[in-house]
């Protein structure tokens, strides 16, 4: 869905700004929710989608298609997203509701994306170092980041930054949690790797025999098995209890730059390495029962799919997006190589491995390096980030609409979009600075929207000890509340002339209330005396009664003369008895000395009658005397009608 945001200009008129695409999941979620049967009856009651833009509305998420993983490998692009720093982009994560993207760039800053309409929201600074990972806990409840000064972050999901520490004296490349969340290993170039206690942040154990920089590392979701890859070529799987070197998988022929197990089979591991192939190892059989070809040069990030145990998605140096289906060997025609799987063969153990080829690839996905890849927790959006300061975001095509999102110059290049058609350099240097303007709008707003949520704090005086509630310095406190009364701040008068026997006709001082009217101790004192006689006295001699009791309503406290109390100029004497407000409600507006019925006020009429107890019970629109709305026409007969008469399902 696309459309236009209004905003105001300078000079206060409306202008259009240019579309902005939104995904959003919650139509096709709710749909599958409604109709989803169990995972082992398959897909086949579902409606089947057909290459029409009618069917978009039968979009199911990637869950409902767990038998066909095809749907769900990301052809399309959606966005792309610039920031103002204009800096590399090393790291992509989703956060764990899937509402926004956590992009870490070049500078040191934390970038928060909006993960349905991609706009820039928030922007938080980690230092000044470039931050190189981070990893979620597998609650989802912390964050740890590490940048290239060997600094550790611990970060709410919020992103308040609540502790930090020294771990390497080199960058850390790569963080990994224990499947407990209790620990956490780094991987830095220093040649180590390092296990931590997260709530102490203590070193408890550290690995040393890799031979040159540790680029990548990760635990595994079960068990207490630890893999990590080096500079040297290789992948070494050891204990993390003591350190010790389990087995050495060997076959890349390069620097291993990502290593990670899959969540849904912790069996597989996936390896990529800089001499272009990604391998799936086995742990059953401690080998390599798969390599995935298709990258010209170096793969310098991996990702599995989160709902599917056989997509996986990897980016290359030239910026080149493949993704696989682990299921489908796809060998381009003329091409020798193994299509066999080694668990279809009768030895596993010693069979070729096979090689699989890309299901699709996007070749001109990012201008340079793609650093980090971060699938939705849903399966259906695929986040990139990448050395050409872009942060880009691609999905499932539409029905429908096949042809065209494969025609795009992500996937042809600029000079064949061009010639296809589809592509414009003009209209998209100019759509190009319409985009970066409008996100540096976005990211001003975000910003000053943050600096006024700091800086217009609600401060209430005579309210000390709450959090967020500062006391006005420099000001006097209030008897019995000990703070300050806001300056400017004046008791009103009822009588003006009282101005005139303050000297200098000062008005009241500041923090201050008038005096309290002076009172006969002898008229006080057979006041309570009144009040106490007749109830028990505990042995202190203090009523265990309620020492004051209130005196019925519409009436004053018995014995009580008022021409003896000294009621100063501006304070007005307590009303009379047949003025107060009783159990019977407020007094009419007749009983008020100069105002008779409501007729006779200007600008008022006779007050509307109200409806007795039984008319309210007896009308319809009522549910026991509230007003409720009267149920809406069901939708059923009408869609039943349409089905009737083939209006359904035609395409449009």
């Amino acid at each position: 869905m696309v459309g236009y945001d209004d905003d105001q200009g300078f000079d206060g008129a409306f202008r259009k700004r240019r579309p902005r695409p939104v995904t959003d999941y919650g139509s096709s979620m709710i749909q599958w929710t409604r109709q989803r049967r169990p995972a082992w009856k398959g897909s086949t009651h579902y409606e089947q989608e057909r290459p029409s833009i009618s069917y978009i509305l039968d979009m199911l998420p990637s869950m409902a298609r767990l038998d066909n993983p095809a749907e769900s490998i990301p052809t399309r692009f959606l966005h792309q997203s610039l920031g103002k720093s204009k800096k590399p982009v090393t790291i992509v994560r989703w956060m764990p509701e899937g509402r926004r993207l956590l992009a870490g760039v070049h500078n040191g800053e934390f970038m928060l994306w909006n993960g349905m309409s991609f706009n820039f929201e928030t922007v938080t600074a980690m230092g000044s170092s470039s931050l190189r990972t981070a990893e979620w806990s597998n609650k989802q409840d912390w964050l740890i980041a590490a940048n290239d000064e060997g600094t550790i972050f611990y970060l709410q999901p919020t992103l308040n930054m609540t502790h930090q520490f020294k771990a390497h004296d080199s960058p850390i490349r790569d963080l990994a949690f224990s499947p407990t969340d209790t620990k956490f290993v780094s991987a830095s170039d220093d040649n180590t790797l390092k296990i931590w206690d997260f709530t102490s942040s203590t070193n408890e154990s550290t690995f040393k025999d890799h031979g040159w920089d540790v680029k990548a590392v990760d635990w595994h979701p079960q068990k207490g098995l630890v893999v990590s890859g080096s500079k040297d070529h290789s992948v070494r799987l050891w204990d993390p209890r003591t350190c010790r070197n389990l087995t050495t998988l060997h076959g890349h022929k390069n620097a291993i730059s990502t290593v990670s197990f899959s969540r849904l089979r912790p069996q597989l591991l996936g390896t990529a390495a800089r001499d272009g192939q990604s391998r799936i190892f086995d742990l059953r059989m401690m080998r390599d029962v798969a390599i995935l070809r298709g990258h010209e040069k170096g793969v310098t990030s991996l990702a599995w799919h989160p709902i599917h145990p056989a997509i996986i998605s990897t980016g290359g140096e030239q910026g080149d997006l493949h993704t696989y289906n682990l299921t489908e060997a796809n060998t381009p025609p003329g091409i020798a190589t193994a299509t066999i799987s080694p668990y279809n063969t009768p030895d596993p153990k010693s069979a070729a491995p096979q090689s699989i080829y890309p299901a699709h690839k996007i070749t001109y996905a990012h201008e340079s390096s793609i650093w980090s890849l971060s699938w939705h927790p849903l399966g259906h959006i695929l986040a990139t980030g990448s050395n050409d300061h872009y942060v880009r975001f691609w999905s499932r095509s539409q029905p429908g609409d096949p042809q065209k999102c494969f025609k795009d110059k992500y996937h042809l290049g600029e000079e064949g979009a061009e010639a296809q058609g589809t592509y414009d350099r003009k209209a998209r240097a100019r759509e190009a600075k319409e985009e970066e303007e409008q996100e540096l709008e976005d990211e001003a707003e975000g910003l000053e929207d943050r600096t006024n949520a700091n800086r217009n704090q609600v401060n209430i005086p005579g309210l000390p000890g709450l959090p967020g509630l500062a006391q006005p310095s420099g000001t006097a406190p209030i008897p019995g509340v000990t703070t300050a009364m806001p300056a400017g701040f004046h008791i009103p008068l009822s009588n003006p002339n009282e101005m005139a026997h303050r000297p200098g006709n000062a008005a009241p001082s500041f923090g201050q209330f008038p005096p309290l009217p002076p009172a006969d101790p002898a008229q006080l004192a057979r006041l309570l005396h009144q009040q106490n006689q007749g109830r028990p006295l505990s042995s202190s001699g203090i009523n265990t009664h309620t020492q004051f009791a209130l005196p019925p309503p519409g009436t004053l406290p018995p014995n009580i003369d008022l021409s003896q109390f000294h009621i100063p100029t501006g304070y007005a004497p307590p009303l009379p008895p047949s003025m107060n407000i009783g159990a019977s409600g407020p007094p009419p507006l007749s009983s008020i000395p100069g105002l008779g019925d409501s007729a006779s006020i200007p600008g008022l009429g006779a007050p509307p009658t109200s409806m007795s107890a039984a008319a309210a019970m007896a009308d319809p629109r009522l549910n026991g005397g509230v007003r409720s709305r009267a149920p809406l026409p069901s939708q059923s007969d009408g869609f039943k009608a349409e089905q009737a008469q083939g209006r359904f399902r035609i395409a449009r």
